[in-house]
């Protein structure tokens, strides 16, 4: 159903300009950042992660590929992490674009990750996500992954 295909550097400068300013609304909506200091925080953070960009060691960045179309239908950013004792891989980002959603792509795209962390003889996938992104939640549920750490926060009117 999909392939994944390393990302171009034109790709990934195209993602970069489209997530980032996501990615600070998210932590700023999520009330982890203010929105004044959202988007420095998110390219500081972009920064201490990938000082290589695209090229930055133990990070690939994938186009997922509808191989009966040939359109590009998402992307996945995927980290080989060491914590502690343990080599894990870590998903840091997914994405299916919204016209090719709730068509299996995003299920399909898990599988052929979990093919290509196998192969490096690894057997753990972490990832993170909002605790607002319900669909997100039910598919990586759906796939087998269960909550290891759970956030939670109450706003109070004051």
């Amino acid at each position: 159903m999909i392939k994944l295909r390393p990302m171009t550097e034109d790709e990934f400068d195209a993602y970069l300009a489209v997530r980032l300013p996501d990615y600070a609304q998210e932590h700023a909506k999520a009330g982890n950042w203010s929105p004044d200091e959202a988007m420095q925080r998110a390219e500081e953070q972009l920064r201490q992660l990938l000082p290589d960009g695209l090229a930055t060691k133990n990070h690939d960045f994938f186009v997922v590929e509808a191989k009966e179309t040939g359109d590009d239908v998402g992307m996945l950013w995927l980290a080989v992490r060491e914590q502690g004792e343990t080599t894990k891989a870590f998903v840091f980002d997914v994405q299916i674009y919204e016209p090719f959603r709730r068509q299996g792509y995003g299920s399909a795209t898990f599988r052929a990750m979990e093919e290509k962390v196998e192969a490096l003889g690894l057997d753990t996938i972490a990832l993170h996500v909002f605790g607002s992104n319900y669909p997100a939640r039910e598919m990586y549920k759906k796939l087998g992954y269960v909550e290891t750490d759970v956030i939670m926060a109450k706003r109070l009117a004051n």
